[in-house]
This record gives C-alpha cells, sequence and structure tokens, in this order.
C-alpha cells in the first residue's frame, strides 16, 4: 500500500481500478485514528480503511458494519456482516482491513477474490 496517511481518500473496485465508480473512504494508519476508527459514530458516508490490521471489534458500536479483510496487495481475503457488540477472528493472511455499513459491500461488488483500489486524496503542498 506504501507509505499512507490519516485522511480522505477514495475506493474503487474490480478490473480497471482507475476507471470505474470512486466510493469516499477514510484512511486510517495512525494507531490513534485505528482505534478510534467508527467508534461513536451513528453511521459512515462510504468506507473506512484501517491500515495495518487484521481484525476488528464492535464493542461500543451504534450501527452493523460490513467488513472486509484484504491482503498486501489489496485482493479481498473475505467479508462478514459484524453486529454491534462482537470480536471479529483475526484473518491469517490480512494485513488491512475495510469497513462499511452493513449491506454496502454486495452493492459495490467486494467479495472475496476481488481487488480494490485506494487512492489517498493529495493536499494542496502535495503531501
Amino acid at each position: 500500500m506504501g507509505r499512507r496517511r490519516d485522511g480522505p481518500g477514495w475506493l474503487t473496485v474490480g478490473h480497471g481500478l482507475r476507471d470505474g465508480p470512486a466510493v469516499p473512504l477514510e484512511i486510517a494508519v495512525s494507531a490513534r485514528a485505528r482505534t478510534r476508527g467508527l467508534l461513536g459514530r451513528d453511521g459512515i458516508v462510504g468506507a473506512m480503511l484501517l491500515s495495518p490490521a487484521s481484525s476488528v471489534h464492535t464493542f461500543g458500536m451504534r450501527f452493523a458494519i460490513d467488513v472486509a479483510y484484504l491482503d498486501r496487495e489489496l485482493r479481498v481475503v473475505a467479508v462478514r456482516t459484524t453486529a454491534p457488540g462482537r470480536l471479529g477472528l483475526p484473518r491469517p493472511r490480512a494485513r488491512h482491513v475495510l469497513e462499511a455499513e452493513a449491506g454496502a459491500m454486495e452493492g459495490w461488488g467486494v467479495r472475496p477474490g476481488v481487488r480494490v483500489g485506494v487512492w489517498a486524496v493529495v493536499g494542496p503542498s502535495g503531501d
């Protein structure tokens, strides 16, 4: 995934990763941003990428989420829907976790074997 920072971005799914529809994405790479995740929210527009990560929990969450476990090449290893108050088991090959509101990933075509693209929004200073 290269060197990333916390902040906004875009998610694309499948072949022609730069050509498909883009989903708004929040990128969480710092320990603080990954720990906070979606806690305390009533929902999310788009998705959140936690990196590095191989598991998640939904303790303190207010809504069910879809969780996609991604390998080093951003290929989907598994997708699970998780209710609030649950602990997801770590996935052996997972290096990143993608979270969205329950049901969203099916509509985007996120399923095992599919590759996703992650595009960070670059600020005016080029960082």
